[in-house]
């Protein structure tokens, strides 16, 4: 269970699997306002580094799942590095239907909601782990321009327009979820720049040093396309952000 290598190759040199600048993940934290001790439950982790850098800036406590060896492997890397390996832990698994053994204050699932088929269902399993008066975390794509054909949607590897709201029928939706958005902090378009274009680097320097590898060729064709298909499409139409839900 794990990871296509392509999605760490790509990533290879990315502390956030998401397109938030260290910036906007410092800013999410001081807008959420957690109180130290509070636990965690963060799924689809990454590479932790949500709860490595909370805990050391605001005193949490919690535990990262993620699929991926090669991300769990640098989480517990970068927990070390940071001193808090003693407050937070991270398991390799399957963070689709994960509950945390005990309630937490804070849980969370940012980008990867496909683990619940959707934002509606990673509503209901981060429910299951969630203490009462609790926060959600969720990070979900929306359009920010309405795409005008089927070339911009695929461009920003979607399949059909209607698999993303835009952001008032986003905030609309986690309302008839039977939560209020209590906070939220967007990407911006440099956002997407350092999450994007820092792949291009990562394929670029890994074909130099890998050309006999199987996956060469899928990756070179990869990059061949990767800064228009940016530039013109997922820049233009795509945002991102991080959404705080309490239930009502």
């Amino acid at each position: 269970m794990d990871l296509p290598r392509s999605f760490t190759i790509r990533e290879s040199s990315h502390r956030l699997i998401n397109p938030f600048t260290p910036e906007k993940l410092a800013a999410l934290g001081r807008a959420v306002r957690p109180a130290p001790g509070t636990a965690m439950l963060d799924l689809a982790c990454g590479k932790g580094e949500m709860l490595s850098t909370w805990a050391r800036d605001h005193g949490t406590t919690g535990t990262g799942v993620d699929i991926s060896t090669v991300f769990i492997a640098a989480a517990r890397e970068r927990a070390a590095e940071l001193g808090v390996a003693e407050r937070v832990s991270f398991v390799h698994g399957d963070a689709a239907g994960h509950v945390a053994a005990e309630p937490v204050g804070i849980a969370s699932c940012i980008g990867a909601t496909w683990i619940g088929d959707g934002p509606a269902g990673t509503v209901e399993l981060l429910r299951r782990s969630l203490a009462p008066g609790g926060l959600m975390l969720i990070g979900e794509p929306y359009w920010r321009l309405d795409p005008p054909d089927q070339a911009a949607v695929e461009g920003c590897h979607m399949s059909a327009k209607e698999d993303l709201f835009a952001l008032p029928e986003l905030l609309e939706h986690f309302n008839g979820l039977g939560c209020d958005v209590v906070e939220m902090v967007l990407a911006d378009q440099d956002s997407w720049d350092r999450y994007v274009a820092a792949q291009w680097l990562n394929v670029r320097q890994w074909l130099d040093a890998n050309p006999d590898d199987e996956l060469y060729a899928e990756m070179r064709a990869e990059l061949d396309t990767a800064p228009v298909n940016h530039a013109r499409y997922q820049r233009e139409y795509l945002g991102w952000g991080v959404f705080a839900l309490m239930d009502r």
